[in-house]
């Protein structure tokens, strides 16, 4: 009895001990996230006239609090990227001690490839915005009205359709890792294509606006990720059955 309370008692306490150093890591990366939004707060000028360089609009503030906002925003995504490689380092030291010597460095060699894709979905998400879904919004004027664009709205606007595709460029290399751990399979993917395929046309409504064509060629780059996703997932998968059985045949 006093062996199952002793053996309780160092459960919790190791319980505790993972907590205290993920919360400590959590810790560490808000004080990195704090400073690099110091830094963007400080380039956020540059960054938001090279962003108003790319176009020929002529942008109208209509209440303080937008300036304040776009700087605020601007600075966010600026701390965000440049966070995003410490924070996946954290990560992979805190579950650095559970994993094998080939998986810690199977997990490391992700974290540039994540922080790579992020900024390449930025890029695309901005090509996509800027030569397809701003000159198709202003071409539904057709002159007829004066268009006026407020600070805010613009931004925004830009925002809701550049962050989304930084963040589904981070699906193949997510959906490697996770085949790597076993948690999805190709099969799996395979499976629930049709259901995925809904749900990224469904996402391609949300972030443009309501003309079908645009939707669908919106949609189109993120069904190829996915698909890039099940092809990735298969090369790992087959990669992990390969070394099951070669460590089977030399364990016999």
């Amino acid at each position: 009895m006093e062996q199952d309370k002793s053996t309780t008692t160092e459960t919790e306490m190791g319980y505790l001990d993972h907590f205290a150093e993920l919360r400590k890591r959590l810790i560490w990366t808000a004080v990195v996230f704090v400073i690099f939004f110091i830094v963007g707060f400080y380039f956020e000028k540059h960054i938001r006239a090279f962003l108003l360089d790319q176009i020929d609009l002529t942008l109208h503030l209509i209440a303080p609090e937008e300036i304040l906002w776009i700087i605020i925003t601007i600075a966010f995504i600026v701390a965000l990227i440049a966070t995003l490689p410490f924070l996946c380092v954290q990560i992979w030291l805190f579950i650095k001690p559970a994993l094998t010597q080939k998986e810690r460095k199977a997990a490391l060699a992700y974290i540039p490839v994540i922080f790579i894709l992020f900024l390449i979905g930025l890029g695309f998400g901005y090509y996509i915005f800027s030569s397809l879904i701003l000159p198709f919004v202003l071409s539904l004027n057709g002159d007829m009205f004066d268009t006026i664009f407020t600070v805010e709205r613009y931004f925004r606007f830009m925002f809701n359709v550049i962050l989304p595709f930084a963040f589904f460029f981070e699906v193949p290399v997510i959906t490697m890792f996770l085949t790597s751990l076993g948690i999805v399979t190709p099969a799996f993917l395979s499976k629930t294509r049709k259901y995925a395929y809904f749900i990224l046309i469904i996402i391609g409504t949300m972030i443009t606006p309501p003309d079908f064509i645009l939707q669908i060629v919106v949609a189109i780059p993120l069904i190829i990720l996915y698909e890039i996703s099940i092809t990735l997932s298969r090369i790992v998968y087959r990669k992990k059955e390969a070394k099951h059985r070669e460590f089977m045949e030399n364990g016999e």
